[in-house]
């Protein structure tokens, strides 16, 4: 696989300070600043083209016929990256129960299901 460098930019990190007992809590992470170089590489995943791209994302309940999920529920799990998705399989959605973190945590650091 041919790469190519394409920059040096500056690079916004998450670390973890320390380990951690329960629920991770923001005072948990450190922020910091770094310099990364990015690079260009040939993809090899194949990707569905004129349909909308799949990971991680949180999002908000707007109706539901699942006993476990009802509107107004904050859930995250695999989506279309769009403003609306029809979710068919809500196994693979976990309700979120903490939001005294970012909600962005949950397509990162907390991004391991915890049925998984």
């Amino acid at each position: 696989m041919a790469e190519r460098v394409v920059e040096e930019v500056s690079n916004k990190q998450v670390i973890l300070r320390d380990y951690m007992s329960g629920f991770p809590k923001e005072s948990d992470f450190e922020f910091r600043t770094s310099k990364i170089r990015l690079s260009v590489a040939q993809v090899t995943d194949p990707v569905d083209v004129e349909q909308p791209i799949i990971g991680y994302g949180v999002a908000r309940v707007i109706d539901s016929g699942h006993p476990n999920f009802k509107k107004g529920d904050l859930v995250w799990g695999m989506t279309g990256w769009e403003e609306y998705s029809l979710i068919t399989e809500p196994k693979t959605f976990f309700k979120i129960e903490h939001t005294d973190v970012p909600l962005s945590y949950y397509t990162g650091i907390l991004d391991n299901p915890p049925f998984a």
